[in-house]
Order: structure tokens, then C-alpha cells, then sequence
């Protein structure tokens, strides 16, 4: 499953806000997502809980009963909202799994300082260095009076880092996230103008979370049974081996059928592989010549071949 990790080491740079954002617009498109709030404070599960159970669902982080992180049952995208100051294991933890990072960035000294610092280390790993986990930087709270988004723009280039736009400082965002929602959640007359900000990132994100499918990945792809787990020693009914017969006749030549239908459990060659020892042909059945019997005058007729010498 695609998972996107919002980065950066400095608190304070808008990271929950552009994860809360990002998966709310995965919700829009009707996938299953997953908010994982990796950061201690826990800004996006609770923000999450302020969030209407009308509006498209957004899942939280589940624990299990040891206490462990693990990914609910049935989500297809992940959204990461990692905690500041995360570097060393942590951070190639979250790279490990990531697809893409997104790195909000505010246009002060210090955050830049502060993200440079972590772009660096994040080109140390492989996955980013490579090309395999995409980096892109996004500037927020930008006040479009200034230079800011320029500004940001050229430190980027810099950087040899995409930058993907910015979002406007405005007390929509505020607004909106005490209310549990986000600006995709809002009437589009409500928000067109940080709609028009939010076009380009989510130009550069749909590939990232919604891949373009293969040219060979058609509806003709045979799709395996549902098999269910059962002990070693379990025989399959025939109907069962009849039924997976049949679903991979109409995909197979002819010429293969022989081959496919004796690897169905129950067939020619399952009973060979199963024991590793093919079974001793039997032995052709000679019928005996009968003798000249002969006749007693007290009883029946009795074959030469069963009297004793």
C-alpha cells in the first residue's frame, strides 16, 4: 500500500496539518486511509476524534494488546504524521516503509537551517538517494505580501529538491481543523483559493498514491481462489480440485490442460509429489491356462494346475 510520511525535525512546521489534509483528500477519493500518528503529542488522533462520522472516514493508528503499532484491516493508504526532531533509527524506520516524504517547510532561518539538516541525512539513505522514496518540499504559512514563496523556491533548487508550492497563513486552516475538517471538507466557493494552492501538490502526490497500472496488468489477470488454511493432512474434496480445474481451463491452451490438471490436488501427479516415490506399476494380469481337468465320477471338475503332486 502507498504510505506518504510528512517529515521534518523542527516543531511547529505544519506537519499534522499537511497530513490531516493529505489524508482527507484520499478519503474524498473514496480509498480507505490510514492517519498514523507517529509524534507524541498525538495532534492527529485528536484531531480525529473532533471529525463527524458523516463526513469520509479517516482511520487511526490501532493497538494491539501488546501495545504494538500495526496497520487495521482493509486499508489501502497510508498518511504519517512523524513527531520533531526525529533522526538516526527513527527516521530510517519511517524512510524504510515510506514511498514519498513530503517536508513542510516555513520560511525563517531557522526552519530552513533546520530542514536542510534533515535533507541531508534523509540523502544519506538509499531509499532516498535512489530515487525509490520521493522527497518534495512544501512551504507553509506563507504570506503572499513577501517574497517567502521565492524565497523557498530558490533554497529548494539549491537543495535539488521539488518544490511543490505553498499554503497561505489564514485562519481558515484554523477554523477548519478545531471543527475536525480540512479544506477539501468545505464548500468549494468557501475555499477556492487555497484549493488553487493545494493543485499542484496534489499533482505531484496522486502518482505516489495512486500508481498508474501497468499496460499488462488487464481484467484478463487470473485471480487465485481463496484457499483457507487447513492441516497437512486434510483431503480436499473433489469438487474442490473440480472447481480449480475449471477456473484455469478457459485461461490455459489445450495443449497445457493435461499438465495443469495433474497438479490439482487429488490428480495424476499430486499423488507422486506427495509421497516422492511414484507407486510400483501393477503387474499385467495373465489369466492362467487351465489344464485338461478331470472328471471324478463323485464330484465337480478340478483344474490340473490345483492338485498336488
Amino acid at each position: 500500500m502507498p504510505v506518504i510520511a510528512v517529515v521534518n525535525r523542527k516543531g511547529g512546521s505544519g506537519k499534522s496539518t499537511l497530513a490531516a489534509h493529505i489524508a482527507a483528500w484520499c478519503a474524498r477519493n473514496g480509498s480507505s486511509v490510514m492517519l498514523g500518528d507517529v509524534d507524541r503529542q498525538q495532534s492527529a488522533r485528536a484531531w480525529l476524534k473532533r471529525r463527524d462520522a458523516a463526513l469520509p472516514p479517516i482511520a487511526p493508528w490501532a493497538v494491539d494488546q501488546k501495545n504494538m503499532l500495526r496497520v487495521p484491516t482493509g486499508i489501502t493508504h497510508v498518511v504519517l504524521d512523524t513527531p520533531g526532531g526525529m533522526h538516526g533509527f527513527e527516521l530510517a524506520r519511517v524512510v524504510m516503509f515510506a514511498d514519498a516524504i513530503v517536508m513542510p517547510v516555513c520560511n525563517s532561518m531557522f526552519d530552513r537551517e533546520s530542514a536542510q539538516a534533515c535533507h541531508a541525512e534523509l540523502m544519506s539513505m538509499p531509499r532516498v538517494a535512489s530515487g525509490r522514496c520521493r522527497l518534495a518540499v512544501v512551504g507553509m504559512r506563507i504570506d503572499a505580501r513577501t517574497n517567502a514563496a521565492q524565497t523557498l523556491d530558490e533554497w529548494s533548487e539549491s537543495l535539488g529538491v521539488p518544490f511543490l508550492g505553498v499554503l497561505r497563513e489564514t485562519q481558515l486552516y484554523v477554523r477548519s481543523l478545531e471543527r475536525g475538517l480540512t479544506i477539501f471538507d468545505l464548500q468549494p466557493q468557501q475555499a477556492a483559493t487555497d484549493l488553487a494552492q493545494w493543485a499542484p501538490i496534489l499533482q505531484w502526490l496522486r502518482p505516489q498514491l495512486y500508481p498508474p497500472q501497468a499496460a499488462n496488468d488487464g481484467s484478463t489477470v487470473l485471480v487465485p481462489p481463496t484457499r483457507t488454511l487447513a492441516p497437512k493432512s486434510a483431503v480436499l474434496p473433489k469438487t474442490v480440485s473440480e472447481e480449480v480445474v475449471s477456473r484455469h481451463r478457459g485461461a490455459l491452451p489445450n495443449s497445457l490442460m493435461p499438465a495443469q490438471e495433474s497438479m490439482v490436488p487429488g490428480g495424476r501427479l499430486s499423488t507422486l509429489s506427495a509421497g516422492r516415490t511414484p507407486a510400483t506399476p501393477a503387474k499385467p494380469v495373465v489369466k492362467p491356462t487351465l489344464a485338461r481337468t478331470t472328471r471324478t465320477t463323485d464330484g465337480p471338475q478340478i483344474p490340473q494346475f490345483l492338485k498336488r503332486g
